[in-house]
């Protein structure tokens, strides 16, 4: 049985740490995770879901502020792991700590490298429209991402996926091609596969800034970022002069002269938008500031009553 540490944060790790636990063939000596961080209105201190997973499996735990220095990273190096395994732990591991682990310290990547090596893959592969995503099996370097590639496999993006349903099915994958490449780690047979520089794509975490739809984009790509930046942090709009969330949208295939962010359609179960290049969106779900999320039918029937075809209603204020 190899011994293992695994480093990990989100939700998309857990189901990586989970299978390696229950594997006849690996003992997850110790978990690192964030630490607990302020969370809702209270700002109470919130667990992060693979720390929740690791003390109900009875892990010990281990929360460092930063990795590198630390007294956790001496214990790292002193419990001597056969391997190092990360899955979006959120912070870099100095070469003295990938250096420790026996065999290597490997890391499961939500996306086919080297597109969007960083911090948001996932959700710039939704927006940009991709057709396909997927997870790399790679060797942990200092630089980030730009390990060895050890194995990928993929998925294609359907048209209704946001970041949530990607990443629960990346998690998913990752698992399964983890535990069918650390075997060839360990009997020397995995084929590294040094990454291609000149195709290196970055995905940097997404800025506030970012998180306003642009109408003058089609509406192929408004919904591909509704999707992208669901569910958090969410993307939004200037709708009949409030900020309003947009959860749910969907680009249709119609035509429209009038000019982007004007209504070219509302009835009692419809709100249509055109769009950039002529193109018309039509918003299905959407959340006014300080009130419910709400479907399109209600809104209407409510803060939405005023509003007029042929009328601006998307503004950039």
């Amino acid at each position: 049985m190899k011994n293992i540490v695994f480093m990990g944060t989100p939700s998309f790790a857990v189901p990586i740490l989970k299978d390696l636990f229950n594997s006849d063939e690996y003992n997850v000596m110790a978990v690192v995770t964030q630490p607990d961080r302020p969370f809702g209105r209270k700002r109470m201190l919130k667990a992060s879901p693979v720390k929740e997973l690791a003390k109900d499996l009875d892990i010990p735990v281990l929360q460092p502020e930063k990795i590198s220095g630390s007294k956790e990273m001496t214990e790292i190096i002193d419990m001597k792991p056969d391997f190092i395994i990360t899955a979006a732990f959120g912070q870099f591991l100095p070469t003295k700590l990938l250096d420790s682990a026996k065999f290597a310290a490997v890391n499961v990547h939500g996306s086919l490298l080297p597109k969007y090596r960083g911090g948001a893959p996932v959700q710039y592969s939704i927006m940009n429209g991709d057709k396909q995503t997927g997870v790399s099996i790679m060797y942990m370097v200092k630089k980030m991402d730009a390990g060895d590639v050890l194995s990928q496999s993929a998925i294609n993006i359907e048209s209704d996926d946001d970041t949530a349903s990607i990443f629960e099915k990346l998690s998913k994958l990752g698992s399964q091609l983890l535990l069918k490449t650390l075997p060839k780690v360990i009997d020397g047979s995995v084929k590294p596969l040094t990454q291609d520089e000149s195709k290196v794509v970055f995905s940097p975490t997404i800025k506030r800034s970012e998180e306003k739809l642009d109408f003058s984009q089609s509406a192929f790509l408004i919904d591909c970022k509704v999707r992208a930046l669901r569910p958090d942090p969410s993307a939004y709009t200037i709708l009949n002069g409030k900020r309003t969330k947009v959860w749910v949208t969907k680009p249709l295939e119609q035509k429209t002269d009038l000019n982007p962010g004007e209504v070219v359609t509302k009835n009692k179960k419809h709100l249509l938008i055109a769009c950039g290049n002529g193109t018309v969106i039509s918003i299905l779900e959407l959340q006014p500031a300080g009130k419910p999320k709400q479907n399109i039918s209600s809104y209407i029937n409510g803060a939405g009553q005023n509003i007029k075809e042929k009328e601006q209603v998307i503004t950039n204020e």
